[in-house]
């Protein structure tokens, strides 16, 4: 996009969006972009890459990177994760600390807090969740948090209803540098269509299998081709950990393998603007979050952070 009058200034820059698991970080994202690009359920640690969100105006660019929730790892996957979210914190130009207003600070919240203590950029105090507090409660959540760092400034915000979240993304991009703008107009991540692919499946899984099937779940995308121009053929392997969650997965008479593939191909197309056929299989490999060799093959890869 050219910009036509020289004289307005363009802000530009990227900012990371931290925080515990589940306290809306993709929500706020998805909320901002106007599309659904990061996946959502109420599993924690649902998002496991990081995942920029690009919004665009005519006089603003901000690329959000939505980050891994930060917690206490548990095997190789979850040291990706973590590594993941904190290598953001030196890349960026702001960083939102997000924290969930209807849960206690804990030890996952000062955890990121002596990260946070450490880098040189603005960092903003996000409270979410709002709607599901008393206003009176606020004021105590500020107070508790207010000296832990510098904050930039403290945003209490409901991503989902939408509360405050425009006008923090006008004081956000105020603040950014003057820059370039480094995507098209239309384009709204910058992940390919293969990883958006593997995401929106993942997420159906999560959703549909509840707790019976919680973190054990990868999703290999073998192949995505486009037939013409409106219509993709994707082909695409759902990993576990043990055969009872192949069983879980595939459900009776393959009803819930069906149903998963049904809203999975749905969102894809919404997505991709284009019809999808969507094929998929269920392969048990166990272990697999606790073996360097899968994840990189799976798709979680030291160079990704």
């Amino acid at each position: 996009m050219e910009n036509s009058n020289k004289n307005k200034k363009f802000h530009s820059g990227f900012v990371a969006i931290v925080g515990r698991p589940n306290v809306g970080k993709s929500t706020f994202m998805n909320y901002v972009i106007g599309q659904k690009i990061a996946i959502m359920s109420n599993v924690p640690q649902t998002t496991r890459n990081k995942i920029q969100g690009i919004y665009t105006t005519d006089k603003e660019q901000i690329i959000f990177i939505d980050t891994p929730g930060i917690h206490k790892a548990h095997n190789k996957l979850g040291d990706f994760m973590v590594q993941s979210s904190l290598s953001t914190l030196n890349e960026v130009d702001a960083v939102m600390f997000m924290i969930s207003a209807n849960e206690e600070r804990g030890a996952g919240d000062n955890f990121i807090i002596e990260h946070l203590k450490q880098i040189k950029k603005p960092v903003y105090l996000v409270i979410n969740k709002i709607d599901l507090i008393n206003p009176n409660k606020l004021l105590e959540i500020m107070d508790d948090y207010k000296d832990a760092v510098d904050w930039k400034e403290v945003v209490p915000i409901s991503a989902i209803q939408g509360n405050n979240v425009s006008e923090f993304i006008d004081t956000l991009a105020a603040e950014l540098p003057e820059g370039p703008q480094y995507y098209p107009d239309d384009q709204v991540t910058d992940h390919p269509e293969r990883f958006i692919a593997a995401e929106l499946i993942r997420e159906k899984v999560l959703m549909l299998t509840r707790q019976e099937v919680p973190h054990s779940v990868a999703v290999v995308i073998e192949s995505l081709k486009r037939q013409d121009k409106r219509k993709i053929h994707i082909q695409a392997t759902i990993i576990v950990d043990r055969p009872t969650q192949k069983g879980i997965i595939i459900g009776h008479g393959g009803q819930m393998l069906k149903k998963i593939g049904t809203l999975a191909r749905e969102d894809i197309e919404r997505l991709l603007g284009d019809k999808v056929y969507l094929e998929l299989w269920v392969k048990v490999s166990e272990g697999w979050r606790d073996k360097q060799s899968l994840l990189q093959s799976y798709g979680y890869r030291k160079d990704n952070y």
